[in-house]
């Protein structure tokens, strides 16, 4: 891969944003804020690492669905 020293920490700095978010260690936003780029365009590259946008277990969904 050959990637300029910033292109570099640019898309590493993105997977580690990815990563966190998908440990459920950050927010949406807050890893956006890591990624410098905006929350919506950060959730809509998360199909790019197969990382889902909404990352609920099965039990927090069903509560939220019987607190509607």
């Amino acid at each position: 891969m050959q990637l300029s020293h910033k292109q570099f920490k640019k898309e590493a700095r993105f997977a580690m944003a990815v990563k966190l978010f998908e440990m459920r260690k950050l927010s949406s936003g807050m890893a956006a804020a890591l990624a410098q780029t905006d929350r919506v365009s950060f959730l809509l590259s998360l199909a790019d690492y197969n990382v889902n946008m909404i990352n609920y277990e099965a039990e927090e969904l069903l509560e939220d669905v019987n607190n509607a």
